[in-house]
Formats: structure tokens, sequence, C-alpha cells
């Protein structure tokens, strides 16, 4: 039995005890991991394929460990104007064993309730509900995009949790900030956010210097 399964972004093609190296996740080395978002299952000449998920189907894995890899140069140039810009890259990555396939029963959907129907008398008018008045904005949000591995998603993900300022992502666990973009999106659940609070403490304080050298100083958002 294999599966395509969507884990940190990426789709892969996994097996039983298969070992597969993905983008960094926040689970610690050692624990298991469940993915749900199953898009194939294949068993025998047996395929099952979802839309786009398959309902109750579940990857179980296991993380074995954190690691680096391999390190990536990307060189920038425009000709004729004097710019030329190296940098190195080592992407954050997780390796997991996958534990098992499920292809059904691993989550249910609670029943709906059936609303009581409630006749309504011909004479009794119904109330017309107000339309309740738009919450006006107390503050100015600020550009979260300047906090590094903070991208346009990432950022929008952060003001739609109501965390839309330097001040309120300085005082927000790293681990809820994780939490946050997991939930928003998987594509979003490999950005390592450990100094994010940090680097919005000085973004706050309008420490743009030592922001500049601390963001220096960070490889895949870990700092070295």
């Amino acid at each position: 039995m294999y599966a395509i399964v969507e884990i940190a972004g990426h789709q892969f093609k996994v097996e039983k005890d298969q070992k597969v190296f993905v983008n960094r996740l926040t689970t610690e080395e050692g624990k298991k991991v469940d993915f749900d978002n199953v898009l194939l299952i294949g068993d025998g000449d047996n395929i099952t394929l979802g839309a786009p998920a398959i309902d109750g189907a579940l990857v179980s894995a296991k993380v074995l460990k954190h690691l680096k890899g391999d390190k990536v140069i990307v060189f920038k140039k425009k000709r004729r104007k004097g710019y030329r810009v190296k940098n190195g890259h080592r992407q954050s990555l997780s390796e997991i064993v996958i534990e098992g396939i499920t292809a059904s029963g691993a989550k249910k959907a609670a029943p709906k309730k059936e609303a009581k129907k409630v006749e309504a008398k011909a004479d009794t008018p119904k109330p017309v509900a107000k339309k309740a008045a738009p919450k006006k904005a107390t503050g100015k949000a600020d550009d979260l995009k300047k906090i590094e591995g903070a991208g346009p998603k990432a950022a929008e993900a952060l003001v739609n949790a109501g965390i839309d300022t330097f001040a309120k992502v300085a005082k927000t666990d790293a681990a809820k900030l994780s939490e946050i973009l997991t939930e928003a999106s998987s594509r979003l659940a490999h950005i390592v956010t450990d100094t994010w609070p940090k680097q919005a403490q000085l973004a706050a304080d309008g420490k743009w210097d030592e922001l500049k050298e601390l963001q220096d100083r960070l490889d895949g958002g870990i700092e070295k």
C-alpha cells in the first residue's frame, strides 16, 4: 500500500517504513505526527482518489531527527550596475519514518443536529435583526514582512489571527506563532518562528540596526 500525502506544503509518495526528508516540522524528535491531507491511496489494483483529500485517511509517522540540508549558493548580479550579492542557504529539514497508512476511519465528522422547527404565528411579525456596526481599527498595523522569514502569506495569517503589530508578535510565544501559521495553511507549517518574538521586539523598539545585525546571523530562521 502506498499513499500520496501533503506534508509541510509538499506532496510525497510514501509507503510503510519509508524514510522521508521534509521541511522542518514543529514536532519534537522522537514524537509521532499524523498527516490527514491524503490525496491518493493505492493498494494493488485498487486506487482511491480524494476530492481533493480522502475523508478519514491518515498517514502516521515518527520524527527521527531535525537537520539542515546541503548549502545552496545564491548569486545575483546586475550588468553594468556594479551590483553583486552572494548568499548561502541551508534548508531546515526533518527526517521522518512512515509508520502506517490508514485508508478510512481516522476521523469522523460529528453528525449535525436537526434544528427544531418552530411554527411562527401568523399575527406576530418577525423582529428585524439590526446589523452590527463594523469595528473600527484601534491602531495602525505594522509591516510584519520586515521580520526575517515572514512572507506575505505568513504576515496575512498573523493579521487574521489579530496579531498585526510588532509589539503583539513580541508578546506571542514562538510555538503559538507556528501553530497559527499551520492552522492557516499547511504550506506555512515548515516556517521556523523561533526568533520572531526577538525580531519583533527590536522592530517595536525602533532598533533597526540591531535587527539588521540579527537577521544577518540567521540561517533558515535559526540564529547561528
